[in-house]
């Protein structure tokens, strides 16, 4: 059998925390371990949290588009004409009225240089699964397209050349970490990341998937290869790598094609 050769095979950003992923070729990581312009701004309702579709299911709806080059976003509507182009953070409280308009209630639009706004702060680095198994995930339910797929997910890192579930190995028992290494980058992975809600609807619409989350679970536990760490499955509604990075990988870069090597267990 031809042993496995991973490469970084797809890199996605968020600028909007919430908001559609852009493709890029390389990244940029920062001291804090996070992706430079990765969930850099977010939304906050009037109590502070994040409007997210864990709180507010309309923001499925929302179609962005971001020029990072620029910092110009544009806001859309699913299904809808209307275009509106805020450049950022410049024009940061016209995007607010239009999102407030959207909403039907105060939106404040933050923006994070330092970390970005990740769901996990403990391990801010970038989330890693293989494209191998948005595919497997994609088969357990009828008329999910790997893309469709994808987008519910919303990792950062994609790697090619490997089998579906390959990226269990980059975590092991909850006192360790893995070490790996993406091109000339060092990543520490630690765990399994739990999901939420989110991922049980339509990317686009919100339209929620009949039974996703019972059918996930009882097939990511079927699955579950052999050198994934079972400790770290209290329950099976896990996907996807949570990763750190030490202090001396700050500002190096990683890019397409980059070769991906399992190095060692780090206490």
């Amino acid at each position: 059998m031809t042993e496995a050769v991973p490469i970084l095979s797809g890199l996605l950003i968020y600028p909007i925390k919430s908001l559609d992923g852009v493709a890029v070729d390389q990244v940029t990581l920062l001291p804090s371990g996070a992706i430079r312009g990765d969930r850099a701004f977010a939304l906050f309702d009037p109590s502070g949290h994040f409007i997210n579709g864990k709180r507010n299911p309309r923001i499925h709806a929302l179609r962005s588009q971001f020029d990072r080059e620029t910092g110009r976003v544009s806001l859309t509507v699913e299904g809808s004409l209307p275009r509106a182009e805020f450049k950022l953070p410049e024009q940061k409280q016209a995007c607010e009225a239009w999102l407030a308009d959207y909403f039907g209630s105060s939106v404040q639009l933050r923006q994070n240089l330092e970390m970005g706004f990740p769901d996990d702060t403990v391990s801010p680095g970038p989330t890693i699964v293989s494209t191998a198994t948005l595919a497997a995930i994609a088969s357990w339910f009828p008329g999910l397209t790997v893309a469709e797929v994808r987008r519910r997910f919303r990792a950062n890192i994609e790697i090619g050349g490997v089998p579906a579930f390959w990226e269990d190995r980059l975590f092991t028992t909850a006192d360790q970490t893995v070490d790996f290494q993406i091109g000339e980058v060092r990543f520490l992975g630690v765990n399994p990341c739990q999901r939420c809600v989110v991922v049980t609807r339509d990317a686009h619409t919100g339209a929620p998937y009949p039974n996703f989350q019972k059918t996930f679970v009882a097939k990511r536990q079927e699955t579950l290869p052999t050198w994934a760490e079972r400790s770290r499955f209290n329950h099976f509604y896990r996907l996807a790598i949570n990763t750190r990075l030490p202090a001396s990988e700050a500002g190096k870069t990683i890019q397409l094609g980059d070769p991906v090597k399992v190095l060692a267990q780090l206490r």
